[in-house]
């Protein structure tokens, strides 16, 4: 039997893969592209198909016993999720485990943030044994802001001056892997969170630290932030976005001692810290800003 990925090619993904891999499991991705199916790692199995379309699904859980899953962020994601919880429960899937977001129940005025607490709901109501992993921001958010930072000297993402558990996208792959082949952490979710609260002045003051020249915080207005943003992502993706760096910058997002304490004794070590994500990847963020420092 095998275990099934699904947004095996995305960020966090990946990362699952090469933990699957790393552990010497057997492993499916479900892509809904026949280039990255060709382009996967030696050892997996993928399968061309789409959550959206039920039919392709039989395929995909084929000899499937466990299912991890993140879901692509879009206007069809609780539909699309829903048809991968109905096909795992039909092919006879032992557990499921499922990427939400740290604390989702405090925040579901974020559109997205609603979409993971109905489909917890979902997997819940399915009868399927499951675990939950609820990472905060990820730390490779950044590589996004790439430009921004190395071009500019400018750290773009408006998350505020309260802070954020921001965390390594490798730890989730590590607690994904674990609730897969253990009964540990059956029922549970777990917190996938950053040993600091870290807000965008820190970020930006870390950066200058780890990269040797000068990033500043861009700052928290958010009406600029998404008439820049539009040019790039569609409306209804910046608005969501809009909201969630609203109630970031109204309420942080910060994890408790106990959180931090949960993830290190299911990790077996402390989570992985911003410096040190920095300081592995500076290779990738070197540059000289070209706009005058202030």
């Amino acid at each position: 039997m095998k275990t099934l990925v699904i947004g095996g090619t995305g960020t966090v993904g990946k990362e699952v893969v090469m933990e699957l891999l790393k552990e010497g499991k057997a492993l499916r991705v479900l892509t809904t592209s026949k280039e990255k199916a060709k382009s996967q790692p030696a050892g997996v199995e993928a399968v061309v198909g789409n959550t959206g379309d039920p039919e392709s699904l039989q395929k995909a859980f084929l000899d499937i016993d466990r299912l991890f899953m993140v879901n692509a962020h879009t206007q069809t994601e609780v539909e699309q999720a829903m048809n991968a919880v109905a096909a795992a429960k039909n092919a006879g899937v032992k557990k499921i485990v499922y990427q939400s977001i740290h604390r989702a129940h405090e925040f579901q005025t974020i559109p997205h943030v609603k979409s993971k607490v109905l489909l917890e709901n979902a997997i819940k109501d399915s009868g399927v044994n499951y675990t939950f992993v609820c990472p905060n921001n990820f730390y490779q958010n950044d590589f996004m802001f790439h430009e921004a930072i190395t071009k500019y000297g400018v750290y773009p993402q408006p998350i505020g001056n309260i802070g954020l558990s921001r965390n390594d996208v490798r730890d989730i792959a590590e607690v994904a892997v674990k609730a897969l082949f253990t009964s540990d952490l059956d029922g549970l979710s777990i917190p996938i969170v950053g040993p600091d609260a870290l807000t965008g002045n820190d970020i930006a003051n870390i950066l200058t630290g780890v990269l040797d020249y000068r990033v500043q915080y861009a700052g928290n207005d958010l009406v600029s932030w998404a008439a820049q943003t539009k040019q790039f992502v569609p409306e209804w993706m910046v608005e969501d976005w809009r909201i969630m760096y609203g109630e970031f910058q109204k309420r942080g997002l910060i994890a408790t001692d106990a959180e931090v304490a949960l993830l290190t004794d299911v990790l077996g070590r402390p989570p992985r810290n911003y410096v040190d994500f920095l300081k592995e990847n500076k290779s990738l963020f070197q540059g000289v800003p070209t706009v005058a420092e202030s």
